[in-house]
Formats: C-alpha cells, sequence, structure tokens
C-alpha cells in the first residue's frame, strides 16, 4: 500500500476555490499527520512505500506514468515513510468547480456528520472489543530472569505426581497407544502442534519361554534370575523372566567352559590369552568400567563364543536390592538394525540382520553368578562386598540355551512444536521415553513423561498469556529407547538434513530419578557453566544447595544421535545414588524389572521430580530466549587442553609409550594446536560474545551471526570412527575417573594387545584433525565478524 500526498502548489485549475483557504490547508496537513501517528504502530517500524496506488476518477487518466523510485522521508512525527514534496509533481486528480456556495456549505456539513458519525461509531467498536479481547501482554526483556521465575513456579511436585500416576494407569502392551495418550494430554494442555510419528522397525523380543543356563557339572538348570528350571507355565512365562535376556544377541545353544574375565578389560584379555585358548568359550563378564558394546567386542575378537553378564553386588548401590534380579540389555548401538544409518521409511531397502553380534549373551543375576562360581553362602553373609571370581581350580562346563524372536513392530514418538517468536527456524529439543512394548523395563518411562508434561503445562500456561520464547522448543517422548534408542534415530535420520542446520541444543530427560543421594549433572563443555548457573539460580530458596560438579561423561539415553552424529550440545539433570565402586559406571546400561512402588519410594513427596523439572526447564528457557546463545567456546578450549596435558601424565606407561612413539605420531603438534584453538577461543570470546551480550552494542545482524557460530561449535570433534560403545564426540569422556579423550584411551588399550603403533597413531592423527578442526572454524567466524566490521566503517 502506498499514498500520495498532493502539494498545495500544484492544483490544476480546475481545484474548487475552497482549497486556497489557508485554514483548511493547515487543518488537512494536521490531519494527514495524525494519520501517520496513527500508522507508526510496532508492525509499522519496517514500512516501506510501494508504488502509489492512484484513484482515477470518471476515464480520466494520465498517459505519462512516473515510473521513477519513490524517495521516502520521514515524518517529523515517527519512522513513517511519505513521499517527499516535488515541484515538479503533476497530480492525476480532477474535479470540476463547485456550482455554489450553498452546494459548497452542503458538501461541508455532510463531510462534518460524516466523520461525526464514523467517530461515534469507532468508539463504540473499540468500547467492546477492549471488553471482549485480552489486553496485549506487558512487554518485557525475553531474557528477563522474572519472567522465568514466573514460568518455573508453575512447576508443582503434587502435579507431577498426579501426571505420574495418571501414565501408570495407561495400557503398556501397545507402544502406538501410549504414545497416542500423551499425544492428547500435550494436546489438552494448550500445545496446539503436536505429531505421531511411527516407524516400522525390527525388534528382537523375547520367546515363548525363559532362556536357560545349566551347570553340566551337576546337571542343575537355572533360569537368569537364578531360579531352578522349573516346569510351571506361570514361572515360565513370567515377564521378569521373559524379559531376562539381551536383545539383539545371537540364538542358539552352546556348551562350552566357562572363562571368568572380570570387566573385561584389556588387561583382563592379555592375562586370561596367556592361561588358555578362548576360542569357543563362555566368558563371564561383570556390567561396569567400560561401555558393554565395547568390551563385547573385544570378546567376540578374542574368539569367545558365548557370555555370561552379571553386576558383581559389590558395585550395586547399598540402598537398592537388586541381587536376585536378572535384566535387560540391548546390543544395538542405535537405530532400527535392519536400516542403518537411514530411515525406516516405506520403500526403504531392509537389510536382513537377525542378530548384531556372534556372541550368545545372557544377562543373569549376582545370586546365579555366585553359584557359578561356588561361593559359600555364610562367606557372602558375612562381607558382602567381597568380588565375585572363578576358583584358578576346576573346570565349569556351562550349556548356554537363548531363544529370541524377532519381528518387526511399529513404534511411535510423540512430537510437540512451541513455535518461537523471533528464530523459529532454530530448535532446543527436550527428549524423554516412553513405554516400549513390555512391561518390564520399570517405571523409569513415567517418571521422564510426567516431568517432561509439566514442562509443557508450565510453557504452554505462559503462552496463553501472550508470551512465547525466540526461538522453537520440540518437546519429544521417544518410543523403542530400550531397544538401542531407536525411535530418536529414526526421528533424526529422517529429518538429518533440517536437524543438522537448526538444532540449537539438546536436553534429556532419560530416567531423572534413579536414586535420592545425590544430583548428578551432565553437559557439553558448552553448556558447563550455563548448567552450573542453573543450579545456583533453582536453589536460591532451598536450604540445601547442591554443588555445581558438571562433567561432559557419556550418559544413557535418545541423547546418543544428536551427540555423536549432529555434534549438539547436550545436557542432563539426574538424581542418583552415591557410587560404591570406581567399577559403577556403565550399570544404567541394565534395565532392571523395577516397579512402580520403588519409584515412590525414592521420591515419595515428588521432590526431586520437581528439581529436575526446574533445572531442565531454567536451561531450556536460557537457550531459547537468550539473544546470545549462552555457550562458552573458551570451556571447549579449555577442556580439550587439559584432556591433552592430563591425558599424557596419567600414567607412567603412557608417557613411555609416547616417548617411544615420539615425534612419528605428532604429540607436539597437538599440544600446539590445542594452544592456538585456546588462544582463537579465548580472542572470540572476549571481541565477539561480550560486545554482543551488551544491549547497548547489540546488532541483530551480528548477533545472528555469532549464534550461527555458536550453534556449530561442537561439531568439529566428531570422529570419524570410533570403537563400539564409545562416543564419537571426542569432547565426552568414559567417566569421571578418566580425562583422555576415549578414542585414544582405546587405542593405547590397544596397542597393548596387539603390539602395535597403527592404531594410535591413527587415532592421534584423528584427534589432531579434530581440534584443527575447530580452530579453524574459530579463526574463520572472526574473519566474517573483522569483514563485516570493516565494511560497515
Amino acid at each position: 500500500m502506498a499514498y500520495h500526498k498532493v502539494n498545495a502548489d500544484q492544483r490544476t485549475q480546475g481545484h474548487s476555490p475552497y482549497l486556497d483557504n489557508d485554514e483548511l490547508q493547515a487543518t488537512a496537513l494536521e490531519l494527514e499527520w495524525d494519520m501517520e501517528k496513527e500508522l507508526e504502530e510496532p508492525g509499522f517500524d519496517h514500512f516501506r512505500l510501494d508504488r502509489a496506488v492512484q484513484h482515477h476518477l470518471g476515464n480520466s487518466q494520465s498517459p505519462d506514468l512516473d515510473l521513477e523510485p519513490i524517495q521516502p522521508s520521514s515524518s517529523p512525527k515517527g519512522r513513517f515513510q511519505r513521499l517527499q514534496e516535488d515541484p515538479d509533481y503533476i497530480s492525476h486528480y480532477t474535479r470540476q468547480a463547485p456550482k455554489s456556495n450553498r452546494c459548497r456549505f452542503s458538501q461541508i456539513l455532510k463531510v462534518f456528520c460524516t466523520a461525526l458519525i464514523l467517530f461515534i461509531f469507532g468508539i463504540v467498536i473499540g468500547y467492546y472489543a477492549r471488553k471482549k479481547c485480552p489486553s496485549p501482554p506487558t512487554s518485557q526483556e525475553p531474557n528477563n530472569p522474572h519472567v522465568y521465575h514466573e514460568i518455573l513456579k508453575e512447576i508443582k511436585a503434587e502435579s507431577i505426581q498426579q501426571i505420574y500416576r495418571h501414565l501408570l494407569q495407561f495400557s503398556r502392551e501397545d507402544d502406538v497407544d501410549v504414545a497416542m495418550k500423551i499425544l492428547l494430554q500435550w494436546h489438552s494442555q494448550g500445545l496446539e502442534d503436536v505429531r505421531l510419528v511411527n516407524y516400522s522397525v525390527l525388534l528382537d523380543l523375547p520367546g515363548s519361554s525363559s532362556n536357560t543356563v545349566t551347570l553340566k557339572n551337576n546337571g542343575e538348570c537355572f533360569y537368569p534370575s537364578g531360579q531352578q528350571c522349573s516346569r510351571d507355565p506361570k514361572t515360565l512365562h513370567s515377564q521378569d523372566l521373559l524379559y531376562s535376556y539381551a536383545a539383539y544377541s545371537a540364538k542358539g545353544t552352546l556348551e562350552a567352559e566357562l572363562v571368568d574375565v572380570q570387566y573385561g578389560t584389556m588387561e583382563d584379555l592379555i592375562r586370561i590369552q596367556a592361561i588358555t585358548n578362548v576360542t569357543k568359550k563362555i566368558a563371564l563378564l561383570k556390567l561396569g568400567q567400560s561401555p558393554l558394546l565395547y568390551k563385547l567386542s573385544l570378546l567376540e575378537d578374542a574368539g569367545f563364543g558365548g557370555v555370561l553378564l552379571y553386576i558383581d553386588p559389590c558395585d550395586l548401590p547399598k540402598t537398592t536390592d537388586l541381587a536376585d534380579k536378572a535384566f535387560m540389555v540391548s546390543l544395538n548401538s542405535g537405530g532400527d538394525p535392519s536400516t542403518p544409518g537411514y530411515a525406516s521409511i516405506d520403500g526403504s531397502y531392509r537389510q536382513n540382520r537377525l542378530n548384531l553380534t556372534t556372541l550368545l549373551v545372557q544377562p543373569i543375576s549376582a545370586v546365579l553368578a555366585r553359584k557359578l562360581v561356588s561361593l559359600p553362602e555364610d562367606t557372602v553373609q558375612k562381607d558382602r562386598c567381597i568380588p565375585l571370581q572363578l576358583p584358578a581350580t576346576g573346570k565349569k562346563i556351562v550349556s548356554l540355551n537363548i531363544q529370541s524372536v524377532t519381528t518387526y513392530k511399529t513404534i511411535s514418538n510423540v512430537i510437540g512444536y512451541l513455535k518461537g517468536a523471533v528464530f523459529p527456524d532454530r530448535y532446543v529439543i527436550i527428549g524423554s521415553h516412553h513405554s516400549s512394548l513390555n512391561t518390564y523395563v520399570g517405571q523409569g518411562w513415567a517418571s521422564s513423561t510426567a516431568v517432561i508434561t509439566a514442562l509443557v503445562q508450565a510453557l504452554t500456561l505462559k503462552v496463553k498469556r501472550g508470551w512465547r520464547p525466540d526461538r522453537t522448543i520440540i518437546f519429544c517422548s521417544w518410543g523403542g529407547t530400550a531397544f538401542g534408542n531407536i525411535g530418536s534415530y529414526e526421528w533424526a535420520e529422517d529429518l538429518k538434513r533440517v536437524l543438522q542446520r537448526n538444532v540449537v541444543a539438546y536436553i534429556s530427560l532419560h530416567n531423572p530419578v534413579r536414586g535420592n543421594s545425590t544430583l548428578h549433572p551432565v553437559a557439553s563443555p558448552s553448556l558447563q557453566q550455563l548448567a552450573a548457573e542453573s543450579q545456583s539460580f533453582n536453589c536460591e530458596e532451598k536450604t540445601r544447595c547442591p554443588g555445581s560438579n558438571v562433567s561432559s561423561v557419556q550418559i544413557q539415553g535418545d541423547s546418543d544421535y544428536f551427540i555423536n552424529h549432529l555434534g549438539v550440545p547436550a545436557t542432563q539433570f539426574s538424581y542418583e545414588d552415591i557410587k560404591t565402586s570406581e567399577n559403577s559406571s556403565f550399570l544404567s546400561e541394565a534395565l532392571f524389572p523395577v516397579h512402580a512402588r520403588k519409584t515412590e519410594e525414592l521420591d515419595p513427596t515428588f521432590s526431586l521430580h520437581e528439581t529436575i523439572a526446574k533445572l531442565t526447564g531454567q536451561v531450556t528457557l536460557k537457550i531459547a530466549s537468550e539473544p546470545v546463545l549462552p555457550f562458552n567456546a573458551l570451556d571447549i578450549a579449555l577442556e580439550v587442553q587439559n584432556s591433552l596435558k592430563v591425558g599424557f601424565s596419567e600414567s607412567l606407561a603412557t608417557v613411555l609409550l609416547l616417548l617411544f612413539l615420539g615425534d612419528e605420531v605428532g604429540i607436539p603438534q597437538l599440544l600446539a594446536v590445542a594452544s592456538r584453538l585456546r588462544d582463537t577461543a579465548e580472542l572470540f570470546q572476549s571481541d565477539e560474545m561480550r560486545p554482543a551480550n551488551d544491549p547497548k552494542e547489540r546488532a541483530p545482524l551480528r548477533v545472528r551471526m555469532l549464534n550461527d557460530v555458536l550453534q556449530s561449535l561442537e561439531k568439529s570433534f566428531l570422529v570419524h570412527r570410533a570403537p563400539p560403545g564409545l562416543y564419537r564426540n571426542i569432547l565426552y569422556r568414559l567417566d569421571e575417573r578418566t580425562s583422555q579423550f576415549s578414542v585414544l584411551l582405546e587405542a593405547l588399550e590397544h596397542c597393548k594387545l596387539h603390539q602395535s603403533n597403527e592404531t594410535i597413531q591413527a587415532a592421534l592423527s584423528e584427534v589432531l584433525n579434530t581440534i584443527n578442526s575447530a580452530q579453524v572454524y574459530f579463526k574463520a567466524g572472526l574473519d566474517v565478524f573483522e569483514t563485516t566490521l570493516a565494511g560497515k566503517k
């Protein structure tokens, strides 16, 4: 829309005499400026004049059209643009001269009456419109902590408990039904854009009867829990027994000697292989210390035929009594096994992958493990923490029978969108998980879903009052998590190109309350500072404030694809029990049959759930609404430098090995490029991030450029290949005990076993290239800003 302004001096001769009246001219100008003032609303800040819309009277039309661009000038009462007065402008309007003074008076009276009626009519409409429509919300800074507090105070323990108990009433036999009920629940809370996304995937489910372990020495047959075999149909079809298995294990029967490999470390394998031939034998393996998939790959390479997997009682938290419980594990590294690396959509090629390993793997309880090692019961009662170990004398022959069924099933994801107001094309993802086709995996899914539903409730309540985050928040409830994070993998593979460009951060709610002793925050290096600040913010009103012990370690759950394939910064808050042993890491890979009452015993008032919800909400609001992403570039560089320096000096053996390899593997170059990365990150943070965080110096274009750089900080640290179970993102360590990069630690262990330098050289080269890539990325970002600034000057 555009407007033409006609100068009084440019009238044609046919204009009526009353237009020459100076008073009327002044009044017309004042009305024109008032019109411009009314148009000066927030939505008109960037209003631009288009080609003038010309109104013609009768059939009169000018043949000479002025197609030159219109030059705008600013109105003295605002930024509304108008046409400049041009002395050469020729009006296209023609009017006939008035016939008489009476006609002129009549016309003036008509105009006055029409204006008066319209004015009264406008007042009436405005009154009723204001009465019926809610007033617009008070404008506030999007990063105002008061807004965050208003949202978070709506999250209450009683509400989470109510949602939790409601979820437990769902029939959990069908994943699609559960997902649909969650979708309806989110929609009823006010989340308008909620979608159900289904995938047909290959699952490995239990057979019609339980797997068994038989001691050939005395002929005793046991179920995985340690119970003796029974022909009672109720026992045979017990859910706890049926789901005591390893999904995607090899199937069949194997009878062989039992070999105690303890935790399956490289030292354990070197020791075992020095004294016996392990080909086609059954390994007795403890869960813990390192990822299960990594240890199984070592055992498979060594030639073992089967594995009995258990958790040593010394590694179990004292607050739990799971010694007589078997458990479920998945041997799937992620996604639908029949479509590795691509989404399971209609028309996709399905690979025939009935099992993902040649090993027959069976989880067993600690009670059965004691029977296998023949540990006297009285010794166990006197000192529960005697580590289990197979006696050196006497062979144990074991028969292992594993029968599971692979079949295609539909798993469902619930995806809800809360659109951002400023950057709707940037996503902050919050992920939980729901039931996965069985009743065995306990109630962790209900805790996870209850917390994310409480967040949906609090945020949508504020949205109804006129607030919106700057960036889009995506709420995800994943299906198929217990079988290898299948739902999240398939969705992310389906939308990979979009997510690579748009995802800003992933916030995990995977099993938020696994204990009640310690708050365990995990965050990628760029988010560690934000996670620590959120803890301080949340505990201002509480008497006991947890320490800011934020670490970057491998975590379980559906954050895997986002961290390892997209390089997205991630964080997670959870409550756990105090660890009783340094070997207790990676115990969460085991899924125990924890019933509903266990969750309510851990957190009877649901205050821990409330804390997790508020911490998660605080981090989400910061990332979704701060003008500049609250990521710390320098912390990444410091983490890299510390991992190299501490890692290389952790043990004498490592130092000697590095000295032996010399400059061939590029140790000096590695430390040098890490130092350059720190210098560049420090310059980037001081020169670019500091002024951008000052509202007085903030320029929208530079903020968007800066956020684009910050969003991709961690993508440079993805290595091409990593051993099974280890993160491709080298910024994450195995656990709190280890400071080295996981790929370097594994390469050093591999070097000990195979007496070859090739693996360590390849790993060092991978790490060198990732660090150098990050340094180049920071430098390129600085160069772009310098060029932009120079262009403006």
